[in-house]
């Protein structure tokens, strides 16, 4: 029987990439796609042998053509660190927008099933906490952050509008924060970004008071809830997260705890718009998908620390400062 064909976009970032990794293993002929402006090669390069590996480097805020059949599309392409989309806040909003736009036709036209990656973001800076799928947000459609917020949440409104006027075969994943091996040691999240300074030595930066909450969940346990979400007969938006809840300097101190480093934290002002609360309400997981996280976050940091350690030292070293002047168009 011929195999299942599946587009991941974002496909050489850090879930994308773990997502051809298990779709490859589920026996999917894979078409990755990735305009590499915030991807990275080295995280599919061992799957370009593959006779069920293809890769297009290409922007999907453009027209995208897939030639023959395809049953499945990941939308995944999207800058998601605030580094990145607060350097290219244009690219965000199109990729969300157009991007969603000219793959959502595609998927109508190929009569393939879509499932589109979503955020915990969409909630804002929550008053309510944990955050249910029901929990409508509260999010500043003008402040810094607002490019990433709303463009997913469109990319939620665009999505479900072809569910219902088109009957596309659609899913909608709100992820939350998640960690692993292949994350951007430099990308200013609050995980790599604390490892990279306890590994060079420096104190770690906490923004606020470190009273503010966050959640982790390590991405094995990610993919897992995205692949059976996708396999789901629901359309609806689905929380995958892990809702152990721990404090900014909490997490600072687990830290220097695992690397061992006598390193302190240093504080810095809270950015605009900072969620204070994030910690996500999995009922939905649970009941529909039979999903919750397994990996504890003590086992997952020690995997992702050792990841990083073996880096090589340039990029230990170096913080990225990637050329984003022609994506601001």
């Amino acid at each position: 029987m011929a195999r299942k064909r599946i587009l991941i976009t974002g496909a050489a970032g850090f879930l994308g990439s773990h997502l051809c990794d298990r779709f490859i293993a589920e026996d999917f002929h894979v078409i990755a796609m990735d305009n590499l402006i915030t991807g990275d090669l080295r995280n599919i390069e061992h799957l370009f042998k593959l006779e069920n590996f293809e890769f297009y480097h290409h922007d999907v805020s453009k027209y995208v053509y897939i030639p023959g059949e395809l049953h499945y599309i990941l939308h995944f392409a999207s800058p998601a660190s605030p580094i990145d989309y607060l350097k290219i806040p244009i690219q965000t909003l199109k990729v969300g927008s157009l991007g969603t736009h000219n793959l959502l036709g595609l998927a109508r036209h190929k009569n393939a099933r879509m499932l589109i990656a979503s955020t915990s973001e969409i909630y804002g800076d929550p008053s309510v906490n944990p955050q249910p799928e029901e929990y409508w947000g509260n999010v500043n459609t003008v402040g810094p952050r607002g490019v990433y917020d709303e463009a997913k949440r469109f990319q939620e409104s665009i999505t479900m509008a072809y569910h219902t006027f088109h009957g596309l075969e659609t899913r909608i994943v709100r992820i939350f924060n998640t960690y692993g091996p292949r994350m951007r040691l430099n990308d200013g999240r609050v995980l790599p970004a604390f490892i990279g300074q306890a590994i060079r030595g420096e104190d770690l930066t906490v923004f606020g008071d470190g009273s503010q909450t966050r959640s982790f969940c390590y991405v094995d346990d990610l993919i897992e809830g995205i692949y059976r979400l996708l396999f789901s007969d629901y359309a609806y938006p689905v929380n995958i997260g892990n809702p152990s809840e721990i404090t900014i300097k909490e997490f600072g101190e687990e830290i220097i705890k695992l690397t061992g480093t006598s390193q302190k934290m240093v504080y810095k002002d809270l950015p605009v718009d900072d969620p204070k609360q994030r910690r996500p309400d999995i009922t939905k997981a649970r009941e529909i998908l039979n999903w919750e996280p397994k990996v504890s976050r003590a086992e997952g940091l020690k995997i992702t620390y050792e990841y990083f350690k073996s880096l090589p030292k340039d990029v230990i070293e170096k913080v990225e400062h990637k050329d984003f002047a022609s994506f601001n168009k």
